[in-house]
């Protein structure tokens, strides 16, 4: 009995010394995470779901602020602030980071994936593990990447049925040089701009349309100010889930296993969200009044087409290295 109340007070009290340890290990702190997307988006359901189980995790310790619809400014702008460490957290197009490290354009690529089942395998394998560890010597720490979706095109001018009624169209691109090539490369005039300014540039009839998937267009309400859309499916963009990497070095491994974990569970939940709502926006977008078209196989194999020299020219930037293991973990998935 003696052996035994010994025993018990010596696991007790290591109970009590290593839990005081951990709870040391978590330290109150607020995160600022921000995105271009409005609430109600997939992107930002994400980020609800995120900043929910870091808060659980943490034991209410840690607490996620969140900053939709590009409160804290354009994409840029909110890379430059988490490289400086005034912001701690942000999601946004994965090919956005090419101005940081020039392989991220190759999540740009035209016609990349084929489905969005093919793109979760190979970001969330050993290529994705291997891009996001690029950007460790950028101030910046990568956790994840989230669903977007297929881009498609919209206007306020025409009906898109075939790849020339493209031409002459003023597209906003995000700003980077792939995206600048492959708009020029149909003919059109690609206008570079932050995502905060598109809508009102719609309005004004400062451009044409645009390209994103559907739903960003119902989330921001575009079908306001554009009656076209076409399905054209031409780019698949993985969204990067990143940290400053002043914040991460300076958290305990047992905050970077609650970051890193919550970024896990939030990206399952976020990419079945996405999947869910691409459904209803298209429905919706319909709904009022956008006119919604397809392009046949033959317009299809045409399109991608014009996308070969684009791809050519920028797999030749990225580098042979990047672009062959895409191309052989996309080979893998591929194979009958």
């Amino acid at each position: 009995m003696k052996r035994l109340l010994i025993k018990t007070t010596l696991a007790m009290l290591a109970l009590a010394v290593f839990g005081a340890a951990t709870a040391q290990d978590i330290k109150e702190r607020t995160v600022r995470f921000a995105n271009q997307n409005p609430k109600g988006h997939p992107i930002n359901m994400g980020m609800d779901r995120f900043a929910e189980i870091v808060a659980s995790k943490s034991g209410g310790k840690i607490k996620v602020a969140l900053f939709p619809g590009g409160a804290l400014g354009g994409d840029a702008a909110n890379v430059s602030a988490l490289q400086g460490g005034t912001l701690e957290m942000v999601v946004l197009n994965a090919g956005i980071l090419a101005s940081q490290t020039k392989e991220f354009a190759i999540f740009d690529f035209p016609f990349m994936f084929a489905t969005a089942q093919e793109a979760d395998a190979v970001v969330d394998g050993a290529f994705g593990k291997m891009m996001l560890a690029k950007l460790d010597t950028k101030g910046i720490h990568g956790l994840a990447y989230w669903e977007l979706g297929f881009r498609t095109i919209t206007n306020s001018r025409r009906p898109i049925n075939k790849v020339e009624d493209i031409a002459g169209l003023k597209l906003r691109v995000i700003p980077n040089a792939i995206n600048v090539d492959w708009v020029s490369a149909l003919g059109a005039n690609p206008t570079p701009m932050a995502f905060t300014e598109v809508y009102s540039a719609m309005e004004q009839k400062a451009i044409d349309g645009h390209e994103n998937p559907v739903t960003v267009v119902n989330a921001n309400k575009l079908y306001e100010v554009q009656k076209y859309l076409a399905l054209s499916n031409h780019q698949y963009n993985p969204q990067a889930v990143i940290v400053s990497k002043k914040l991460w070095d300076s958290m305990s491994d047992d905050e970077r296993k609650i970051f890193s974990d919550a970024a896990v569970e939030a990206t399952a939940y976020q990419r079945k969200m996405s999947r869910e709502q691409a459904v209803s926006a298209l429905e919706n977008v319909k709904k009022n009044g956008m006119q919604v078209s397809e392009f046949s196989a033959a317009e299809m194999a045409k399109f991608r087409d014009k996308m070969k020299p684009v791809v050519d020219k920028h797999a030749a930037i990225v580098g042979p290295e990047v672009v062959g293991a895409l191309q052989a973990d996309l080979a893998k998935l591929r194979k009958p």
